[in-house]
């Protein structure tokens, strides 16, 4: 599970040490040579942002740099599914800016990947990125198509979880640790019947109101805390 180190003395003391570190961030107002001469020595992708970036992101307060730990930046389906992990597939998911809020809430709940299986014109990611206030700097989203990822998830041993309407209990009664494929589909079609009838497991969140649907982002958030609080429980 991803997660983070805190503090330029903290980075660098991990950089030193050898700890995996999969990217690093830093105030690009402050001095950091000493951190970039680090990272370019063990080939440790680095971002820069702002004084405020790092207020937002850092889990306890202001830091001068921020190292994530525990997500690859894998950049195919291949690397993604042999890395394993919690895996995102928003299924069919069309508007940009319901994605960048999506990956951005995949992102914070310590997912390792996200997959889309809509293909996005280069003025649509810019909006996705923005949208997810860059969440994609952290976690690798992989462009790619529905029969593709379920072939990958099957050959390496990921259970898919889907969330729909046709479910028959909640996600907490159902197991979202080890190696899970989450899948939430688009607002009007819903997972498409390729991905239901391929799907280990479907669950639904209890509704009791006259217009029965959430909002897309209420099932990704519903989902993605469940999976987090599982996961953290056990450790992976």
């Amino acid at each position: 599970m991803a997660g983070q180190i805190t503090g330029l003395t903290a980075v660098m003391e991990a950089l030193e040490q050898g700890v995996a570190v999969d990217r690093v961030l830093v105030d690009r107002d402050h001095d950091t040579s000493a951190l970039r001469a680090l990272c370019e020595a063990a080939k440790v992708p680095l971002e820069e942002g702002s004084a405020n970036d790092l207020w937002r992101m850092s889990a306890d307060g202001a830091q001068v740099a921020l190292a994530l730990v525990g997500r690859r930046q894998s950049t195919t389906l291949e690397d993604v599914m042999k890395s394993g992990g919690c895996v995102w597939l928003f299924d069919g998911v069309e508007y940009s800016t319901n994605l960048g809020f999506a990956i951005r809430t995949a992102e914070v709940s310590g997912a390792d990947a996200v997959l889309l299986n809509v293909p996005k014109t280069h003025e649509e990611r810019r909006t996705i990125r923005r949208a997810s206030m860059r969440a994609d700097r952290f976690i690798p989203v992989v462009y790619t198509d529905t029969e593709a990822i379920l072939t990958a998830a099957k050959t390496n041993g990921f259970r898919t979880v889907v969330a729909e309407d046709v479910g028959e209990k909640g996600p907490w009664d159902e197991d979202l640790t080890g190696d899970v494929l989450l899948v939430v589909g688009a607002e009007r079609e819903g997972v498409s019947q390729l991905v239901l009838d391929a799907a280990d497991a479907v669950v639904k969140l209890p509704m009791d109101g006259f217009v029965p649907s959430y909002n897309l982002q209420v099932a990704v958030s519903v989902l993605a805390v469940e999976a987090l609080r599982q996961r953290q429980s056990l450790g992976n």
